[in-house]
């Protein structure tokens, strides 16, 4: 009798081990620029940069995908953004430790590079009136980056420099902490 109790016990929980295992399976596809996070401590100031990553795919990416002079925000899905810490200087310019946008507008020269107190907005939505400051920054060339990439390749004890590079095309960005 114990027996044929527990063959339908073990047929119910197969059955919803299967259920389970197949719901997952159901989830939708992935989004095509996935979640990336880089983070940098100088200084005791901790740097925390988030973004979705978009992939190049073959494409031409400054100029054709992403308009020359058009304000863009560098990233996918959501605005990037990023976190200070502590206090900073980005590029010259003074901000107070906390969390801002960054946008951009590519330009066949110098690119305009802009931050704004707004962070959680749509990538396609600039905040107009939410500005901190805007300043140029000339564009380097490197090695093809299919996926759209920010690290940090120089830290010293009181300055990094943050890297966009998406294509051949990277934007150096001085940051200075605290002394």
């Amino acid at each position: 009798m114990r027996r044929l109790l527990l063959i339908p016990t073990i047929v119910t929980i197969a059955t919803a081990v299967s259920a389970v295992s197949g719901s997952s399976q159901e989830q939708t596809a992935p989004q095509a620029s996935q979640h990336g996070v880089v983070a940098q401590t100088v200084n005791q100031t901790v740097i925390t940069l988030e973004y979705d990553r978009p992939v190049a795919r073959g494409r031409e990416l400054f100029g054709t995908l992403v308009e020359y002079d058009a304000i863009w925000t560098p990233g996918a899905n959501r605005a990037t953004w990023i976190d200070f810490s502590g206090p900073v200087t980005l590029e010259g310019q003074a901000l107070e430790a906390g969390r801002y946008a960054i946008w951009m507008v590519p330009k066949a020269g110098a690119w305009e590079i802009i931050v704004v107190s707004e962070w959680d907005t749509d990538h396609g939505i600039f905040p107009f009136g939410t500005e901190v400051f805007r300043t140029m920054i000339r564009p380097e060339t490197g090695a093809h980056m299919e996926v759209l990439a920010y690290y940090f390749p120089e830290v010293g004890p009181y300055q990094t420099t943050l890297r966009f590079h998406w294509g051949s095309t990277i934007i150096p960005l001085h940051i200075v902490v605290g002394r």
